[in-house]
């Protein structure tokens, strides 16, 4: 009887013993199951979140409006009324040229002022092109400084030929010239957004043929031209889309095919070296030539201006 009661105890013993490894052992089991379920549900909302970071594009068309009115405008202002100097002084207009100078001076320091005053780092070729055109406007500032120093002692035409040679001015072209193709890049590429059709990118070749010119976007057209302008180093009061416009009408009037122009370079150095361009001519054919094409909601593309 004795030993009977020892070995049911014994078996009750083992039996709980088993019953509560087992009991731990699910515990434990049900803690790695959750903690593995809890890691699954926040990896795959990280992804989620990476996923969709990575589908905003940092080139809206919101990027691009505040480009054009914080950096752009204060640049293009400028320009404007340095071209308008240059024409006076080319003129022999103005018997205040000192002063002329010292107030496009000022100007390019506010405008370059006013150009930091938003931070476009965020979208890359914008961070570029508001750099350069900062940099253009503070060499502008102190070409000015320089000619209005020139101005005391030389002559209309000597100044005008001093300036054109100045370094200081040079520079400042050329990263003009280097911003606006950075802009017109990054329009290409908010544009390979909206149209999946249409590259983030295109690089012109060596020569391209008209043939092949008529098969692109505007978009791609218009980043041809300011690539087109840079190369040559040839700031000018017109738009890159100006250039374009006057392209397409050349080609589409038989004007190419009549004088044998098989190349975009060929014409762009016929209309350019000609001064077949104005500003204001991609709005004037607009309806003509380019209804309901993509281009971003920019003042330059929508009406005329002055700027």
């Amino acid at each position: 009887m004795e030993k009977r009661l020892t070995t049911t105890a014994m078996l009750f013993s083992v039996g709980f013993v088993f019953m509560l490894v087992c009991s731990v052992g699910a515990f434990f089991y049900g803690i790695q199951i959750g903690t593995e379920k809890t890691e699954a549900k926040y990896e795959k909302e990280d992804v989620g979140s990476k996923q969709a970071s990575a589908s905003v594009s940092p080139y809206q068309q919101q990027d691009l409006v505040s480009f054009y009115h914080t950096v752009f405008l204060s640049y293009r202002e400028f320009q404007n009324e340095w071209f308008s100097a240059m024409n006076k002084l080319s003129q022999g207009k103005t018997n205040e040229a000192t002063s002329m100078f010292k107030d496009l001076a000022s100007l390019a320091g506010d405008k370059a002022h006013e150009a930091s005053s938003v931070n476009m780092q965020s979208s890359p070729l914008l961070g570029e092109a508001q750099v350069s055109y900062i940099r253009s406007l503070n060499l502008f500032e102190e070409a000015s400084n320089k000619a209005a120093t020139q101005a005391k002692t030389l002559s209309f035409n000597e100044l005008k030929k001093k300036i054109d040679q100045e370094k200081n001015y040079l520079s400042a072209s050329q990263f003009a010239l280097s911003a606006q193709q950075a802009y017109y890049a990054a329009m290409l590429k908010w544009a390979a957004t909206v149209d999946l059709d249409i590259p983030s990118d295109y690089k012109s070749p060596a020569l391209l043929e008209l043939t092949q010119w008529k098969k692109l976007t505007i978009t791609i057209k218009n980043k041809i031209m300011a690539d087109q302008l840079l190369t040559r180093k040839k700031l000018t009061h017109y738009y890159p889309q100006d250039l374009t416009s006057r392209v397409d009408e050349f080609v589409e009037s038989g004007q190419a095919a009549k004088m044998k122009v098989h190349t975009v370079t060929a014409v762009v150095d016929l209309l350019i070296n000609t001064e077949a361009v104005r500003s204001g001519d991609f709005i004037e054919s607009k309806s003509r030539l380019y209804e309901n094409t993509l281009l971003p909601q920019l003042p330059f593309f929508t009406s005329e201006t002055n700027l």
